[in-house]
């Protein structure tokens, strides 16, 4: 497992996101963590809004049925999503960046995950209502108190992450957006640069090489669905030609399809970190070993044009 460095944390380039593992039993989640760790995974992923704070519950009681220490790994979680259904606010219905919202959210969370800090605390979506005064007072306690260590955001552009950068001492190091093979809009607009075509206009205001002369991090999330969560791509049969040329190349270095979808969003030199969402273990295995496979250039656009891309 090849490592990248995130604020001075020497994570893995693959780590486990467990929105999902509250559909597990505990003994389950212990697997799920002790594959992910056995497999060189030392980074975690949660959100207090994944089912409800579940999740990371399900990931407190796997982790004392495991063989892994809490020492040995990075913990990141998120918030600023209402994660309520009191009085009229729906679940999940409201961006929320108060500074008492976000110091409740890490308090939740920890407490949840049942441990003393967070390795790392991301902004869970921009909030249009958000103050960054509010954001700097809540990192600053949070820091001071030895809750949170490292900070970044989720889903925002450029210029929301310079609003916040503006007012917050602590660098924002990592940067969550959906990134894969059949989510590659960061990568077409600067292709089709100059031109007039959907595969020109940039929907995310250069957030891939903001990242690259800022230093962040891009975890790419949902790394092999397509659509937003409409299913994975892989042996997917509404996606023959990508299937058969990542079954090709898979052959060549002896892994899995899901090892080259992993190794193909690695082998971009921004650096990204792939959020395995998988809970079963052959997959979070499988998915992992594209850490050490270094596909070539050619390979990398083979992918891309069977996937349905073009070179302008």
């Amino acid at each position: 497992m090849q490592k990248i460095d995130i604020g001075g944390m020497k994570a893995s380039n693959v780590a486990l996101g467990i929105m999902r593992m509250d559909a597990l039993t505990n003994e389950e989640a212990g697997t799920a963590i002790d594959t992910a760790f056995d497999a060189g995974i030392n980074y975690i992923d949660s959100a207090d809004i994944y089912a409800q704070g579940e999740s990371s519950i399900r990931f407190r009681e796997g982790l004392k049925l495991s063989g892994v220490h809490r020492e040995d790994l990075y913990i990141q979680s998120k918030g600023g999503i209402e994660n309520s259904n009191k009085g009229e606010v729906p679940y999940g219905n409201r961006y929320n960046f108060g500074k008492e919202h976000i110091i409740s959210a890490v308090d939740g969370e920890l407490q949840r995950l049942g441990v003393d800090y967070l390795d790392s605390f991301l902004l869970h979506r921009p909030d249009a209502l958000m103050e960054p005064e509010q954001i700097a007072e809540a990192f600053d306690e949070l820091q001071a108190a030895g809750k949170v260590r490292h900070f970044g955001v989720s889903n925002f552009n450029p210029m929301q992450i310079e609003l916040v950068q503006k007012y917050t001492k602590q660098k924002l190091e990592i940067n969550q957006l959906q990134f894969g093979i059949m989510h590659t809009g960061m990568i077409d607009f600067g292709m089709h640069t100059n031109m007039f075509d959907d595969r020109s206009i940039d929907h995310d205001g250069q957030s891939l090489e903001y990242a690259r002369l800022h230093d962040i991090t891009i975890q790419a999330w949902s790394p092999y669905q397509y659509g937003f969560f409409d299913g994975v791509f892989i042996d997917n049969p509404k996606f023959p030609e990508l299937n058969k040329k990542m079954k090709q190349i898979a052959d060549i270095y002896g892994v899995t399809k899901n090892a080259i979808a992993t190794a193909w969003i690695l082998r971009h030199p921004a650096q990204f970190q792939v959020l395995l969402g998988t809970m079963n273990p052959e997959h979070i295995k499988e998915s992992a070993a594209g850490s050490d496979v270094q596909i070539t250039g050619q390979e990398w656009y083979d992918i891309y044009y069977a996937a349905g891309n073009d070179m302008p």
